[in-house]
């Protein structure tokens, strides 16, 4: 039986360096410089299971998207409680707990520059990519305020859009990633945030030395209710592509146009291939899904008007987190108990391929 979901970063946190020392990892706590919502201080967590010296090693990475990483922190803390059923020798594990702790703590998805991090990581020294159908949308996806008469307003004239451009188009346009609107949904920012420079040193360094490596990260928010959708950031065609479908053999790629997702530009597993170049690297991304398409936009839309006009911590706000949290993860246990099982299917093949 996995345990709830927590209820806070700082109960999620708890939780994972609680397991992590009964499963007698190494533990190494990275400090994010602002506070959460409680105050607290935040940190980037990493716990390590099995030889530093290995030269395979896997790492699970939650909470790229800060409220996603309820989920994968509890998978995470789950996995470190069931460390006994684990072969004797095979890679080092490695479990990256928070790679967004400003936006697990502050229910957001994500960061503190309202940055996306997975459309952060795009060539800094070129222009950003262009997406100016995003314009056209702005108004209507992030009004200047959140009354009544402006949702309705706004949903209405966004339900013609979807009429006219269809569901695909519309989704290109709006989850594909757009660097011109701060306030906006699925912002990538104007150069590298905290957590892309944290994740790109951290992998530098800690794959130094590693022959190959598989990488797994953890989200939610698309796709059919428990279901763990296999999503590479890989071209179809490429050596590491070849390599995800045959550890997985129902891996899609965003580049085929046949995924849950929309061709992104800037996520962070398309970019790992820079981080160690000398490390064979095999990534791919669990995707959960919760609530439908339009639910999950109208929190994402409720979190950035509150951001951009509002006060965060004052005490209405709790229902703007209440939503995003209730379109990013079920607190029905029956839904933590379907997620389980992809989760321990990706990570015993990762295991049985490297060993």
């Amino acid at each position: 039986m996995i345990a709830p979901l927590s209820r806070s970063y700082v109960e999620a946190r708890a939780a994972f360096l609680d397991a992590a020392a009964a499963a007698g990892a190494r533990i190494d706590s990275h400090p994010h410089p602002l506070r959460g919502l409680e105050g607290e201080e935040l940190f980037v967590d990493v716990a390590e299971v099995g030889p530093t010296d290995a030269d395979r090693v896997i790492v699970v990475v939650s909470g790229t998207h800060g409220v996603e990483g309820y989920l994968g922190s509890a998978l995470q803390r789950h996995h470190l409680a069931t460390l006994d059923r684990e072969p004797a020798v095979g890679p080092t594990l490695v479990f990256v707990h928070a790679l967004n702790p400003y936006g697990f703590s502050w229910v957001r998805r994500v960061n503190e520059d309202n940055v996306d991090l997975n459309r952060n990581f795009v060539d800094w020294s070129q222009p950003p990519p262009a997406n100016p159908d995003y314009a056209d949308l702005a108004a209507l996806l992030v009004p200047d305020s959140w009354t009544e008469a402006e949702q309705e307003r706004t949903l209405v004239g966004l339900m013609g859009v979807l009429q006219d451009l269809g569901m695909a188009r519309m989704q290109q346009i709006i989850q594909g990633g757009q660097f011109h609107h701060p306030t906006g949904v699925f912002y990538g920012g104007t150069g590298p945030v905290w957590s892309h420079r944290w994740l790109r040193e951290f992998a530098r360094r800690r794959l130094a030395g590693v022959a190959r490596a598989a990488i797994v990260d953890l989200h939610t928010g698309l796709g059919p209710w428990g279901h763990g959708s296999l999503l590479s950031s890989d071209p179809p065609g490429s050596e590491s592509f070849a390599r995800q479908r045959a550890w997985w053999p129902d891996a899609t790629a965003l580049d085929a146009g046949d995924s849950v997702s929309a061709v992104v530009a800037g996520d962070w597993l398309a970019a790992a291939h820079g981080f160690a170049p000398d490390t064979e690297i095999t990534g791919i991304t669990i995707e959960y899904g919760t609530v439908d398409g339009i639910t999950v936009l109208q929190s994402l839309r409720a979190d950035a008007v509150l951001h951009a006009t509002g006060d965060p911590a004052a005490p209405e706000a709790l229902a703007v987190r209440d939503q995003v949290r209730a379109a990013f993860l079920d607190d029905d246990p029956a839904w933590l108990e379907t997620c389980w099982p992809r989760y321990e299917q990706v990570l015993e093949r990762a295991i049985a391929h490297l060993s």
